[in-house]
Order: structure tokens, then C-alpha cells, then sequence
């Protein structure tokens, strides 16, 4: 131990004049007597008494020492040498993705291991740091701005909460850096279990970046798909997935409920590292929300850690059937796939005649663009020309390393066996990358305005897709995804954090979306189309319509945590970011931990103790009714 301010600890010469009072004081007490006749003697003798004491035990002198021992370390500010992060600016930050909802930390979950560690590193800093915490979640979130107030550091430590969402660490790390711009001392200390794996390909980010892992197990079973199909006049069909990412096998109760009642309760066993499809279920019947679950069995000795994704729903229903206009020259592969997908009613024209008259649910442009696009959502193959929606460049035969996004879309959608000749190089700023290659993207998905555009990048005969059981996937899940004009929401299933549309249909001119806790909210936006983006929290959620304060639609939609990377739990030893691995590296850095404020505390309670004590002396009983009272 050493001290910050050693020259305080001159104050303890004040114990000298403390020692000098006690030895000169007259030691006289108060005492009840009847007379002062017999007392002559005694007072005479007082006359003489001489000033210098023998010192005695005294309760008090000792805690009037003590109380000054105490306030002069505390000035003296002694501290101790503890591990460190040494920067003029630090950036702390907190994971609260899903992951570290984990509870394998014992501190109780892997988010209070993080604010644990966060508050030590308050503790320790010095007194020129300064320090922002940045919460890491579906959005980053500034809990505290750059100061180098402690107390309000580690009360916006403990008021932060986990998420059910993804990290967006590429957002928080731009964030970080960007408010140490032009700082010589700068760190970003992420304290996180390792589940950030697109920051890889983050530019180097300035300044030292250091990591602290929280987490010890992997051990987790989780719903990472759950979809229904219905075959045209057949009842709907089930497809499950659950997979276990820990090191043991798992013996789990898989169970459906249509809405609230129990449907199927069936046991499986799922070994260490590996997925299990679940489709011999019962016919189902007609519902509107499906709820899957994993439970353990009693006597099971299988430990998981991570509870909220062992839930999911999906909506039941069918939105009727879709009017889908196809425009070709003749792809014989486009006509047979949506000839065989249910609810689809197709209309195929001919380019040399040109767009038919009336109104469709969905237009398909194979290799064909009309002067004038129409104002319903699109499907466009391979597109001949730019438009202002999207921008077409050179071909490319980069088509290696085919990669399908981890969006709820592409969920049923395998691409590894799918072999491209070439494709043409299309951005849109609307749109979202759902199939990638070296050279660019093979599908994009998004929405602009009213309405949802897909566009597959590549001739279908440059390719082998059309024979191949993904192609049928892909059409089947395109057509899914777009939905006709009266329908109310966009999608009826979505990932937590992901936005959504709400339409107001007929004479509704106003919403209202119920989440899963009951709480409310209004989607934003003046226009007919509505955006929401408060789906923080798993579950299912409902969208209400409104015509002059009267209710005239509903619909729910369900949003899950299918997120395979957060669901597997395993902590990471180190991370790789703008290209640098980076490891548990704080543990070389030293600070100093200052324990004043204990000191001072103490310091407190032995004063009020000697204050008990002194009154407790002053007040003591007496055995007759005071006659006279006199100094003795």
C-alpha cells in the first residue's frame, strides 16, 4: 500500500496536544452529596493538586486517537496497485446482446459479470481519465457521456439492462471512435463473451482496444427455426429446428401450443454440437398462434444457460391467394415452380405485346424491364438496365464463396451446392444483401416506398439453380414474403430488433401495436404505410386499426430470437477486429485503487460511538435525589 498524499500524514502530531489535554485536565466528577461539611479537607487538598497526570485507560482518549488516525490516512489517500486500463480517454463497452442474458456468471447472469467488471475499472481509473459507457445492443446507446465523475459512472453501469437483440457492434465501435476523435490517449475496452464476429471486417479502429471475457460455459439448446406450410386444401404442416451447441447431449421436451392449448409434448435427444428437424407432428388445425417450447425432463441432468431462445411462435392463417404476373420469354423453369407453389394465381404475358391491363399482387421481369414499372411490388431476374430504384454494372465471374444472410428470410434457403456462371453488379440503397459472392450480391431484398422489390441478380440459365430443390425454396419463400395490399403487416414473422410495416387499410387512420409485457405503442409515420421498430422483446405482438377511436382490424405478428451466432453461448478467448486479434490484455496495464472514502466512513462511526460514549458517562444513574452537587 502507498499514498497518493503522504505529507497528511503529519497530522498525526495532533495527537500530542490530544495526549497533553488528557494528562493536564483536573479529573473531577459530579457527584450527589448531602453536605459539604466532611468535604473541607478535600478541597483544601485540590488547592495543591498538580496539573500533570499519570495517564490512565480511557475508552475515550483511545477512539478520540483512533478517530484522528482514521481522517489523516484518508487525507493521505492510500491506494493499492490493481489491474488497469492507462488512457487519457476510455470507451467502456457493454455487451447487452442476448448472449449475455446467459446464466453461467456468479454473478447471476453474464450482463451483471460485465457491470461488475465495468465498475472495477471506474474504480481504478485516475484522476486525469475521463470515461464514456456505451450499451451495445440492437442499437449502441450512450449511457454516459465523457466525464470523470465516478459516482455518476457506476450508476450508469448499474442501471443498464441485457437486451433480447443482437449487438450492433460496427455502429458502437464508429461511435467509440468517433467521440475520442483527435484524442493522443485513447482505449476502447469491450467487455463482452466474444459474439461479435462481423466486426472482422471493421477498418482498424484508432488507439488501443483491449477485451474483457465474461461467460464459462456453452452449454444451450435453442429454437433456431420453427414455419408452417399448408398445401392447398390440406391442413397446415410443421417444420421445427432445434439445435443443441454445448458440449453434452441434451434429452429436451419439445412442445406446441395453438393458441394457449396444448397441442404435442414429445421427448428427443439431441447430441453434443449437433441440429435436429422436427416435422412428425399431428395434422394441425386451424389457429392463429403457434407457441414451440423447450423444457427438461425432471430427472434430467442437462444444464442450459440460456433461456429465451427456447421459445418461438408463428402466425397461423393464409392471406388468399396472390396475383402474380410473370413476364419472360418463355423460362420454362419460372412457369412449372410457381404452377406447383400453393395460393399463387399466375398470369403470364408476352413481351412482345407488352404489360396486360390490370391489377396485380406481384409482377416477375425475367430479363425484361417495362418502360414504366408498375406500382406493385417486384420480382426482377437478372434486369437488362438501370432504373431510378437501382443501379446495374459490370458482370463479374467472382462467384465464389456463396454466402446466404443469417436474415429470418433466408431461413430455409441453402445455397452450397449452387453453382453461377456470372452476374451483373446491382446496388440500391433500399436494398438488403440476402445472397453474396466474392463479386457482389446474388439477391436483394428490400422495401422503398409501399412496396417490397426483390431483384436476383443473375440469369437463371447461367446457372444451375433451376435444377436444384433450393430454387423452389427460394421462389416459394420470395412469394411468401410479399404480401398483398390488404394485409396489415408486412411480414407476420420477424427477428427481434428487425422493423416493421403497418398498413392502414380501408377508412383506418390510425394504429396501435400491443406488445408481448401489454404495454403500447403507435407506430410512426403520417403516411398510409406505418413503421415500427419496438420489437425488442420476443413474443407475439398485435397490430390494431382505428377509424374515428373505433376498432376496425387486428392482426399479430410474431418476432423471435432465430439468431444461430447469439444462441451459441461458448465465450470467446479473443477477438478479431479491423483485422488484429485482440486478447484479455488488461491484466498488463496497472492502476490505483483508492479506498479514502472507506476511511472517512470509518472515521464517521467511531465519532459517533465516542459521542455515545461520552453521554453514556455524563448521564450515569445516581443513588440519592440530588441535594448539592459540587466538582470533586
Amino acid at each position: 500500500m502507498a499514498f497518493l498524499a503522504p505529507f497528511a500524514l503529519i497530522g498525526l502530531a495532533l495527537s500530542i496536544p490530544i495526549l497533553l489535554m488528557y494528562m493536564l485536565r483536573l479529573r473531577r466528577r459530579e457527584v450527589v452529596i448531602s453536605s459539604t461539611y466532611l468535604w473541607q479537607q478535600v478541597l483544601q487538598d485540590n488547592e495543591a493538586n498538580t496539573p500533570w497526570q499519570k495517564l490512565r485507560r480511557n475508552l475515550l482518549l483511545i477512539l478520540q486517537l483512533l478517530i484522528l488516525l482514521l481522517i489523516v490516512l484518508a487525507l493521505a489517500r492510500p491506494f493499492i496497485i490493481v489491474p488497469a486500463v492507462s488512457a487519457g480517454q476510455i470507451a467502456v463497452l457493454l455487451d447487452a446482446s442476448v448472449s449475455m442474458n446467459s446464466t453461467d456468471s456468479p454473478d447471476g447472469t453474464r450482463f451483471d459479470e460485465a457491470k461488475r467488471r465495468a465498475i472495477e475499472l471506474v474504480d481504478t481509473m485516475s484522476i486525469s481519465d475521463t470515461m464514456t459507457v456505451i450499451r451495445v445492443a440492437g442499437a449502441p446507446e450512450i449511457l454516459i457521456s465523457y466525464t470523470t465523475d465516478r459516482v455518476a459512472l457506476r450508476a450508469a453501469i448499474e442501471s443498464a439492462q441485457p437486451s433480447y437483440a443482437p449487438g450492433d457492434w460496427n455502429a458502437a465501435l464508429t461511435l467509440a471512435a468517433a467521440g475520442a476523435a483527435g484524442s493522443e490517449d485513447y482505449a476502447a475496452v469491450i467487455i463482452s463473451d466474444g459474439g461479435i464476429t462481423e466486426a472482422v471486417n471493421l477498418p482498424p479502429i484508432p488507439g488501443d482496444i483491449e477485451y474483457i471475457p465474461v461467460g464459462s460455459s456453452g452449454e444451450n439448446v435453442a429454437i433456431t427455426a420453427l414455419a408452417t406450410r399448408a398445401l392447398p386444401g390440406e391442413p397446415p404442416q410443421l417444420f421445427a429446428q432445434v439445435t443443441n451447441f454445448g458440449l453434452n447431449d441434451a434429452e429436451i421436451i419439445f412442445s406446441l401450443r395453438t393458441d394457449g392449448t396444448l397441442f404435442s409434448a414429445d421427448r428427443y435427444t439431441i447430441p453434443a454440437g449437433n441440429r435436429l428437424a422436427i416435422t412428425d407432428f399431428p395434422p394441425l388445425q386451424d389457429y392463429t398462434v403457434l407457441e414451440a417450447a423447450i423444457t427438461y425432463p425432471a430427472e434430467g441432468t442437462y444444464t442450459d444457460y440460456l433461456a429465451s431462445d427456447n421459445t418461438a411462435w408463428t402466425i397461423g392463417g393464409t392471406s388468399g391467394a396472390r396475383r402474380v404476373l410473370l413476364m419472360s420469354e418463355g423460362n420454362l423453369f419460372l412457369e412449372q415452380v410457381l404452377r406447383i407453389l400453393p395460393d399463387v394465381q399466375t398470369f403470364r404475358g408476352t413481351i412482345e405485346q407488352g404489360m396486360p391491363s390490370g391489377e396485380f399482387d406481384v409482377s416477375i421481369f425475367d430479363r425484361y424491364l417495362p418502360p414504366v414499372l408498375p406500382a406493385g411490388d417486384l420480382l426482377l431476374i437478372d434486369p437488362p438496365s438501370s432504373t431510378s430504384l437501382f443501379a446495374v454494372g459490370d458482370e463479374t465471374t467472382e462467384t465464389g464463396n456463396i454466402r446466404v444472410s443469417d436474415d429470418p428470410l433466408m431461413t430455409f434457403i441453402d445455397f452450397s451446392t449452387v453453382n453461377v456462371r456470372a452476374f451483373n453488379q446491382i446496388t440500391a440503397s433500399w436494398a438488403t444483401p440476402m445472397i453474396t459472392a466474392d463479386g457482389g450480391a446474388l439477391l436483394l431484398a428490400g422495401e422503398t416506398g409501399d412496396r417490397q422489390i426483390a431483384i436476383l441478380t443473375f440469369n437463371l440459365a447461367d446457372s444451375d439453380l433451376p435444377l436444384q430443390i433450393p430454387f423452389v425454396a427460394l421462389m416459394s419463400t420470395l412469394l411468401d414474403w410479399y404480401q398483398p395490399a390488404n394485409t396489415i403487416v408486412n411480414q407476420t414473422a420477424v427477428r427481434v430488433g428487425a422493423p416493421i410495416n403497418v398498413r392502414l387499410i380501408g377508412d383506418a387512420d390510425s394504429a396501435r401495436v400491443t406488445l408481448p409485457d401489454a404495454s403500447t405503442r403507435t407506430p410512426r409515420g403520417e403516411e398510409s404505410t406505418r413503421f415500427f421498430t419496438e420489437t425488442d422483446i420476443p413474443g407475439v405482438y398485435t397490430v390494431e386499426l382505428f377509424a374515428g377511436g373505433e376498432l376496425i382490424a387486428s392482426a399479430p405478428f410474431a418476432v423471435n430470437s432465430f439468431d444461430s451466432s447469439e444462441s451459441q453461448i461458448a465465450p470467446r478467448p479473443t477477438l478479431t477486429i479491423g483485422g488484429t486479434e485482440i486478447g484479455n490484455e488488461v491484466e498488463e496495464d496497472i492502476g490505483q485503487q483508492e479506498f479514502w472514502s472507506w476511511l472517512a466512513l470509518a472515521a464517521l462511526i467511531v465519532l459517533m460511538i465516542e459521542w455515545y460514549a461520552y453521554h453514556q458517562r455524563m448521564n450515569a444513574p445516581t443513588l440519592f435525589k440530588p441535594l448539592v452537587r459540587r466538582r470533586v
